[in-house]
């Protein structure tokens, strides 16, 4: 019992970061993100010791994160919540930000919850269309058309400052 209770511990310890930014980038607001991640670490406690494969442990617990967050948006009362935002600490810094990270992450946020779910697993969490659809309880097809429509509202919503810079074709040596 005990060693499994470590397991969990140093689990948990490790994930906890990775599963704030994932829960933030979900909602879109710090505290229901600590709520999501604490009541998804709840959980994953209670199922535990039944966890036989330990390298499949991220993709249950990103099911029970998205599943939690989509309980969340369908009660009646966090229709009715007003909160304000402000981003956690930067999630990553393998690429510098020039400061459209915030402005980016503020157009995500106002897709319908499905939607956002998909970009942020698809597109921050580097998740491949079947593991996204996995993860989300839905079909490979299903990730391919939320997708498609979030990145259309994101291109038609985003101003033209935020549209990546297309790569300018080099001239071969016969086009000079």
């Amino acid at each position: 019992m005990a060693q499994h209770e470590d397991d969990f511990t140093e689990y948990a310890r490790a994930r906890q970061p990775a599963l704030l930014r994932t829960a933030y980038l979900l909602s879109g607001d710090p505290h229901t993100a600590e709520d999501l991640v604490q009541t998804t670490l709840a959980k994953l406690y209670l199922a535990w010791p039944k966890v036989e494969k330990r390298e499949s442990v991220d993709g249950y617990v990103r099911r029970i994160l998205v599943n939690e967050h989509v309980s969340l948006w369908r009660r009646p009362w966090r229709r009715n919540e007003v909160t304000s935002t402000s981003l956690p600490e930067p999630a990553d810094d393998r690429q510098p930000d020039d400061g459209t990270r915030a402005v980016v992450w503020q157009f995500v946020r106002s897709l319908p919850p499905r939607q956002r779910a998909v970009v942020v697993l698809r597109y921050y969490e580097e998740l491949t269309e079947a593991e996204t659809a996995e993860v989300l309880g839905i079909s490979v097809g299903t990730v391919k058309s939320q997708a498609s429509r979030a990145l259309a509202t994101l291109r038609r919503q985003a101003p033209p400052d935020l549209a990546p810079t297309r790569p300018t074709h080099d001239l071969g040596e016969e086009e000079r």
